[in-house]
């Protein structure tokens, strides 16, 4: 099985002690979401491959070396303020933890996610044209492949329309960013992509690419996998991976997250988190029923 580490929360900005010690101890409990006295219980000899998903990748740096499964790493690097991501760290350490992480893992190995855009009077198409092309310019030789994404219409969304304060797109305004895109990953040895997007924007230039390939999986591990569900519903054409986090307990509390979509629920959970528990939210209760993952 390949791990999701994690696009439920970022365990690796505010949760690593604790992943780390289950990796240590061999094994993480995971409460089914839907069904809560359901818990999977993954032993990590039977995991293949991690995926990292994170905005803040410096907290996990200094341990992976430890860590002898293929790991691979999708940063989301954004242009917001803090009115929209109040608890990022400051972009620039970003950027240098980037660095240090294509040195540590190599190049191949690390996607950079600009990762929604959505476009307001503050953050205009000409705001994300300059921001891309520094991003571009400051990750050059040690990044290859960037994701994009759009906005899309969640709950937590919803609730942020005040501090949004979205405009809808139009066909300029995609062709402004897809040419503009394409001519800055161009100009720094990069490829930039999407993945299951309606809009995709492949007539500018952009590859039509997955978030984990099944190409790259079997690069990784020398195995082939089903296909993953998508949240948006349908099929994507990612790997099936199996994601250990727990919905509303990433403090990063960014204004259009799906994940977190209750911030009263956030604090809770955060309080209810211990880096000596098996889970990463809450603890195993006498009546669960336990049940080991081997794919």
């Amino acid at each position: 099985m390949i791990l999701n580490v994690s696009g439920r929360t970022d365990i690796v900005a505010f949760y690593t002690d604790w992943f780390m010690k289950r990796y240590r101890e061999g094994f993480v409990d995971v409460r089914n979401p839907y069904n809560r006295k359901l818990v999977s219980r993954i032993n990590f000899e039977n995991v293949d491959a991690i995926l990292f998903c994170t905005k803040n990748p410096i907290p996990i740096l200094k341990h992976l070396k430890e860590i002898t499964k293929p790991i691979l790493f999708h940063v989301t690097l954004t242009p917001y303020k803090k009115d929209i991501e109040p608890n990022v760290p400051d972009k620039n350490k970003i950027i240098d933890a980037i660095k240090e992480l294509s040195q540590i893992i190599g190049k191949d190995n690390l996607y950079v996610r600009y990762d929604p855009i959505f476009l307001s009077d503050k953050y205009s198409v000409t705001y994300h044209k300059k921001a891309f092309e520094r991003m571009c310019s400051l990750l050059d030789g040690y990044v290859t492949s960037i994701i994009v994404s759009f906005i899309d219409d969640y709950k937590n969304v919803r609730a942020n329309m005040k501090t949004l304060r979205l405009k809808d797109f139009t066909e300029e305004d995609y062709r402004e960013i897809g040419t503009s895109f394409s001519r800055s990953v161009k100009e720094h040895n990069m490829t930039v992509q999407t993945c299951f997007e309606e809009r995709n924007l492949s007539e500018y230039g952009f590859k039509i690419g997955e978030c984990l390939s099944h190409q790259m999986a079997y690069i990784l591990t020398g195995k082939k996998y089903k296909n993953w569900t998508a949240r948006k519903g349908g099929k994507c054409n990612c790997v099936e991976m199996v994601d250990i986090g727990v919905y509303n307990s990433c403090q990063h509390f960014c204004k259009y997250c799906y994940a977190n979509y209750d911030e009263r629920q956030v604090a809770i959970n955060f309080k209810n988190h211990d880096n000596n528990s098996t889970m990463l939210v809450g603890r195993l209760e006498s009546d669960d029923i336990i049940k080991e993952r081997f794919k």
